[in-house]
């Protein structure tokens, strides 16, 4: 059984963070859920960081007499998804095999055929459901709940697990304080006076792509001390560009799009005597607001990705152009360019390479594929989640996946031993500077050689 990606549990998240005093989200590695996957395994259940099992979040593990060195403790748990009741369920850490504990006898059902990188979810009961005082949850991450949870908590690309309050999964409370009563007083005086309009003129409209792309990286620059997005300077190039576009310009992005939205919305509201009226008449009109902002952020993301690593491009001195046509085709990136790519037949394989970007791969990554242009054809990402059978077509058409280099070295994708997903590391140092040298415009030398 696989779990449905299209169908929403967010009023059963929501019911039962309400219910907690906190909360624990992890995102699930390959050995949190290979088990139900395999008829045969040694291990049935995930495993505990041990920060999260020193925090009190389970109860206290006590030393068995016979066996000094496992220490246990029986952790009964309610599965919201199933409304099932497991008593039976055990936290147990073998101190001989590392500081991580296993949480054992779980429903299998719920680990079965999940997605790369998807998320557990659990919290502690004010009030236990039938002796359980802990909940969790699964949620597939290619499912619109996982999109939803990582947009409210605003997890980060670096994000592995984490105990959150329930106050943590109000959007607002992930923005500062002061600017948000600001906002709200703006907004309030120009309801008030009637200058709605005004307020209008000054966040009515959202930045520019282009714009948000660039204070996210002059914001990443200051922090990190760099001058430039050149990858030669850098050590892992692939992580800065997720940093950037992952989270530090979605951070920027969502302060804009509050106050763009918010205004839109009290717009509505104004011209309706009272909530009630609001609601019913105005609904139509919220919901084309709603509606824009979630086609805004799909479209936000790919556009920035693509724009960092263009920059990444072209602070590394590296000949390219940009959404050049070829045969009906619009790759993102054509190295050096559509003249040298259509001498196929009159050039090496080493003069000219493709490259395509694609934030989250989904099945839009099929888009690239065409005929063969007598040079390597490279697909950059920031998605922890492909899957075995998409790495397997992606070999079988010899498309090389390019990924940050954190994301290569994660336990929860499945990218560490597959010879055919590279890292941004590697294609500057490897592919690029050893063997396509007629690609840069200068010598390079690269900080991981």
């Amino acid at each position: 059984m696989r779990l449905e990606t299209d169908t929403t549990h967010w009023p059963l998240i929501e019911e039962f963070v309400q219910k907690s005093g906190r909360f624990l989200l992890k995102k699930l590695a390959r050995n949190d859920t290979s088990w139900a996957d395999h008829r045969q395994s040694h291990q049935s259940g995930f495993y505990v960081p041990a920060q999260v099992r020193e925090s009190g979040f389970f109860p206290q593990l006590t030393q068995r007499q016979d066996k000094n060195h496992i220490f246990e403790v029986v952790c009964p748990t309610f599965w919201p998804q199933l409304g099932e009741l497991r008593n039976e369920s055990w936290l147990k850490h073998y101190r001989n095999k590392g500081p991580e504990a296993h949480f054992t006898r779980l429903p299998k059902v719920l680990f079965s055929e999940l997605s790369p990188a998807s998320w557990l979810l659990g919290g502690v009961m004010h009030d236990p459901i039938g002796g359980a005082h802990h909940w969790f949850m699964i949620i597939d991450s290619e499912s619109q709940d996982a999109a939803l949870l990582e947009s409210r908590l605003d997890i980060q690309s670096d994000f592995h697990f984490g105990l959150f309050s329930p106050s943590d999964l109000l959007l607002a409370s992930r923005i500062e304080t002061d600017e948000l009563s600001e906002l709200i007083e703006e907004i309030q005086i120009a309801l008030e006076r009637g200058t709605l309009h005004q307020l209008l003129g000054k966040y009515g409209s959202m930045p520019n792509s282009t714009s948000i792309s660039e204070e996210a990286l002059s914001t990443f620059l200051r922090e990190s001390g760099n001058t430039s997005l050149n990858p030669w300077k850098i050590r892992a190039p692939g992580d800065a560009v997720m940093k950037i576009s992952r989270d530090i310009e979605f951070r920027i992005y969502k302060r804009h799009e509050l106050k763009h939205r918010a205004l839109q919305v009290a717009q509505v509201l104004a011209t309706h005597q009272n909530v009630a009226s609001a609601a019913v008449s105005g609904f139509p009109s919220l919901d084309r607001i709603f509606l824009s902002a979630s086609q805004q952020r799909k479209n936000r993301a790919g556009k920035s990705f693509e724009l960092h690593l263009a920059r990444l491009l072209r602070d590394g001195g590296v000949r390219f152009e940009e959404q050049g046509v070829l045969e009906q085709r619009r790759p993102d990136f054509v190295l050096p360019d559509r003249a040298t790519v259509a001498k196929r037949e009159k050039r090496s394989f080493y003069d000219a390479a493709i490259l395509s970007a694609k934030t989250t791969l989904r099945e839009r990554w099929k888009q690239i594929t065409h005929e063969r242009f007598n040079c390597s054809i490279f697909l950059a990402t920031v998605d922890d989640r492909v899957s075995a059978e998409a790495l397997r077509d992606l070999a079988r058409l010899e498309i090389t996946l390019v990924v940050p280099e954190s994301l290569k070295e994660s336990s929860e994708s499945l990218y560490s031993k597959n010879e055919n997903v590279i890292t941004f590391r590697s294609l500057f140092d490897d592919e690029l500077a050893k063997k396509r040298p007629s690609l840069l415009l200068r010598q390079t030398n690269s900080v991981g050689s």
